[in-house]
């Protein structure tokens, strides 16, 4: 797909979470309020980490945008991949700040007075998140773009927060500690979302085997292209963000010129430039060694 298309897409994912949540956030947090809940303001300040997570992503994409030169000259596309990362730890961080808050109500005995207006905002919460969340993950199936599947993790983990809270509604006035129990629950729920967004941000900076379906998809194109057995082995994937090289050797018999092992090589190239919208390096290497040793001899 053309970056001009993928921005597109990440771009209304961005402006549209962003808008959303900032209304989600201040409705939960006024009936959080009025209602004492704990676990609706951490619910309110859960679907605000989406929208800080939106202007991340807005700003990752905008530089994700630029073409390369000279300081970076695969592109700027691992930007996306840092606002993965900042993304993640900032949802740990608010994870952790209401387990704290959510025990030490329990420790206190305090519990909420919902009412109906708490009722209301839960429901609106679950419908507008679960959309969020279904367009995100839309987009990102297009794209491919790993901080949109983060930010339908968001989306979708505080529609379960609000389902989790919807059901402390109506069991809240029968125990004190439910809604205290709900808030751990979603500070549980947050933790795990970043823990994922974290380890999917951290795959591709650290480097990552690739997929026997993708090595096959690579040996299926390389026997399209030529008629040899080339004996594709010791693929590496470089993944920057917007922009992914991978590198690989193949063996060709040894009496072939220079230039026509220049020549496979270009072709298996050009296809998987055309067809998977990859650089490709390849390494050449003889499949009969001993022609170079009668070549010294």
């Amino acid at each position: 797909m053309e970056q001009k298309k993928i921005s597109f897409y990440a771009k209304v994912e961005g402006w549209l979470s962003l808008i959303s949540n900032v209304l989600l956030f201040v409705l939960k947090y006024w009936v959080g309020i009025i209602s004492g809940s704990v676990a609706l303001i951490a619910d309110a300040w859960h679907t605000l980490s989406d929208s800080l997570t939106s202007v991340i992503l807005l700003i990752a994409i905008k530089i994700s945008d630029k073409p390369a030169d000279e300081n970076h000259p695969f592109g700027h596309g691992r930007a996306e991949v840092i606002a993965s990362l900042i993304i993640g730890v900032l949802l740990s961080v608010i994870a952790f700040n209401f387990m704290l808050e959510s025990i030490n109500k329990f420790l206190a005995k305090e519990e909420a007075n919902f009412g109906k207006w708490a009722i209301i905002a839960t429901i609106i919460s679950i419908i507008v998140k679960e959309l969020s969340a279904q367009y995100a993950l839309w987009a990102h199936r297009k794209t491919g773009m790993n901080s949109l599947k983060a930010e339908a993790w968001h989306h979708r983990s505080d529609a379960i927060s609000s389902v989790i809270i919807l059901f402390g509604i109506f069991f809240g006035s029968t125990f004190w500690w439910l809604d205290s129990v709900l808030g751990i629950m979603v500070a549980l729920l947050i933790f795990y979302a970043s823990f994922e967004v974290i380890r999917d941000a951290v795959r591709p900076l650290m480097g990552q085997n690739p997929s026997k379906e993708f090595e096959q998809k690579i040996k299926n194109l390389i026997s399209r292209i030529t008629e040899l057995d080339v004996n594709f082995h010791h693929l590496h994937i470089h993944n920057y963000g917007n922009h992914n090289e991978i590198t690989f050797h193949i063996k060709l018999p040894a009496h072939l010129t220079l230039f026509e092992a220049h020549k496979v090589s270009e072709q298996i190239e050009n296809a998987i430039r055309k067809e998977m919208n990859i650089e490709a390096t390849i390494h050449i290497e003889p499949f009969n060694t001993s022609f170079f040793k009668s070549q010294k001899n």
